[in-house]
């Protein structure tokens, strides 16, 4: 059958998954009668709660005799580790746009991407019906995008479709039918060459992992694009390194192909298709799988570097164990390195002491996610302040800049611009109106100084900013960046808070506690009003006499507790703090530091 192999590439929230939804239902993918969940590909539990593609996922459709296997990948930076494999597997792909927001800055790192591997996008304008939808002009600031990019001529004379994902309709004009996605369907089986590798079936087979799975009864999986020969379940194969080192001989248990949203057994994989092969115990991503005759790895492409790392310890808190199962340290490294083989935007370095692990990443979300999945696996951890990852350069200490994209309302953009210039030490590159009342802000600020900030820009812009950001190069280092102004309040007791006692204490700061709740000695109840930690105590309840007061007593009404998400407990802590996440909480608490500790990170600073 005629092939061809596409991704679909956007900034996250633009529509892909919804779109992919589309294709499917409007191929005969499903039945008529068969029940489909909204958002199909978004297999993950956290996926569909937030919303955002964190693992690529592939599937096909048939249409008028040409499958077209499409890969759905990530819209988040954090998880660009997926999105830069994925590219080298297809032909072609399409550039999904917001018509209302315009290209963002997971737009632009995708794009470059697939223009530096030579592949031709198709431009789809999606959700064209908006209100604040702009088509024309979203469509010069791809033009212009793929011009700052460096793309060729070829490149640039792109076509495009305007399209509604959710309304399942794409016309090559703004003033079509808005009927079906036939225009889509057919731009991509006239746009997308078939895989030049189908004209080398009589070669030795040969095939690039992309991505990594298992299954329980399979085993491990590998993913990727058949570069030449054929194979057959039963047939022994070899893995080399991107180096040419033979890793194992291994025989094919089974070969799976994707139709619809399920994997299907197939008896032959054959040169151009994307297949996936099951039999191997050591062979990862970016390996080669070949024939055994075959001499050189297949070219794959470099990982982009981790920007921050976290250290995963146990977590040795008066509560432990209550909520988790899964405590011990031997457990926990398990776990991380079982994810460090799934996924190769991680690594896992071992502490000398072996009780904690430094796990590097892309960025917060993606340690995020990474947690909160530990955790809904009954795991207890403790979880230490993200900090940047520097490098030496001729003699010189570089750190990771950020390109900040922010749309906000008039009214705010100058305390935006004063604390990303002023205090996190960033440099404005552009600002401009971005339709009525609201202002796009540029900012190329270091990624130390965006740790813990997109809690104080909600703040500062009252809920109604969108910030974004995409890790944009390495320059040298900024200097000392101040952290969090407000000090912390710590319980000085164990035991059980009291509504009285923390009613008292309201005018010392804000709580993340309420009353009636497990404390324990050194736990962070709260942040102080002032810069200083102060020790209070949260188990001192009314002293009652039988001597009765004039008038009546006092109700005790107490202002609603602030409760962090994961990802703002992990960005608000300092150096000296540790989140404790349980399946059921997330706390804050006190390191315990030995006195030499404690002056490192009193000098330190961030």
């Amino acid at each position: 059958m005629d092939i061809r192999n596409i991704a679909i590439i956007a900034h996250v929230d633009h529509g892909k998954t919804t779109l992919v939804d589309q294709l499917l239902r409007q191929s005969g993918s499903f039945r008529e009668n068969q029940a489909v969940a909204e958002r199909a590909m978004d297999s993950n539990d956290i996926e569909r709660e937030r919303g955002i593609t964190i693992l690529a996922k592939a599937t096909s459709v048939e249409w008028k005799g040409i499958r077209i296997n499409i890969v759905d990948t990530p819209g988040h930076a954090d998880f660009g580790g997926e999105v830069e494999r994925i590219l080298s597997m297809v032909d072609g792909v399409c550039l999904l746009v917001d018509a209302a927001e315009g290209p963002m800055p997971q737009t632009k790192f995708v794009l470059s991407k697939a223009l530096a591997l030579g592949l031709r996008p198709i431009v789809v304008l999606n959700k064209v019906d908006k209100p604040a939808a702009e088509p024309d002009e979203t469509l010069n600031d791809v033009f212009d995008l793929f011009a700052n990019l460096g793309a060729t001529d070829e490149q640039l004379d792109f076509p495009h479709v305007y399209a509604s994902g959710i309304g399942g309709w794409a016309d090559t004009t703004l003033d079509g039918d808005r009927k079906n996605l036939d225009a889509l369907f057919d731009l991509i089986t006239k746009h997308v060459q078939p895989p030049k590798q189908i004209n080398r079936n009589h070669e030795p087979f040969q095939m690039l992992a992309t991505t990594l799975g298992a299954d329980a009864f399979l085993g491990r999986l590998l993913t990727g694009r058949v570069e030449a020969g054929t194979a057959r379940a039963g047939d022994t194969l070899k893995a080399m390194s991107r180096d040419g080192e033979k890793l194992e001989t291994f025989r094919i248990s089974k070969i799976l192909a994707f139709r619809g949203l399920t994997q299907t057994t197939i008896d032959e994989a054959e040169a151009g298709d994307i297949v996936t092969l099951a039999g191997m115990s050591k062979a990862t991503v970016a390996d080669t799988l070949c024939h055994p005759d075959v001499t050189d790895a297949l070219p794959s492409q470099p990982i982009d570097p981790p920007t921050i790392s976290v250290t995963f310890g146990i977590n040795d808190s008066p509560l432990a164990g209550q909520d988790g199962k899964k405590v011990q340290s031997r457990v926990i490294r398990e776990r991380l390195m079982k994810e460090a083989e799934i996924n190769v935007a991680i690594k896992v370095e071992d502490t000398p002491g072996g009780e904690a692990f430094v796990v590097s990443g892309r960025g917060e979300l993606q340690m995020g996610v990474l947690i909160e999945n530990m955790r809904r696996e009954g795991f207890e951890l403790s979880i230490s302040r993200p900090r940047v990852i520097y490098k030496e350069e001729d003699g010189k200490r570089l750190e990771p800049i950020e390109e900040v994209i922010i749309d906000v309302d008039d009214e705010y953009t100058g305390v935006v611009i004063e604390k990303l210039t002023g205090d996190r030490k960033g440099d404005l590159i552009e600002m401009r109106p971005a339709g009525v009342g609201k202002t796009r802000i540029v900012a190329h600020v270091p990624a130390r100084g965006l740790i813990g900030y997109q809690g104080e820009f909600m703040t500062d812009t009252r809920g109604n900013g969108v910030l974004n950001r995409i890790f944009h190069g390495w320059a040298p280092h900024k200097g000392a960046i101040q952290g969090r102004r407000q000090g912390v309040l710590i319980s000085m007791e164990n035991g059980v808070s009291v509504s009285y006692a923390l009613w008292k204490l309201e005018d010392r700061g804000k709580f993340f506690i309420g009353a009636q709740e497990q404390l324990y000695q050194g736990m962070i109840i709260g942040e102080h009003s002032r810069d200083n930690d102060l020790e209070v105590n949260p188990l001192k309840g009314k002293q009652l006499t039988n001597v009765r007061a004039s008038g009546t007593d006092e109700a005790v009404r107490l202002t609603t507790p602030v409760r962090m998400s994961l990802e703002e407990a992990i960005a608000y802590i300092n150096d000296d703090e540790l989140v404790e996440v349980t399946p059921k909480n997330v706390r804050l608490r006190k390191r315990h530091l030995d006195p030499n500790e404690r002056k490192r990170v009193a000098r330190s600073g961030v």
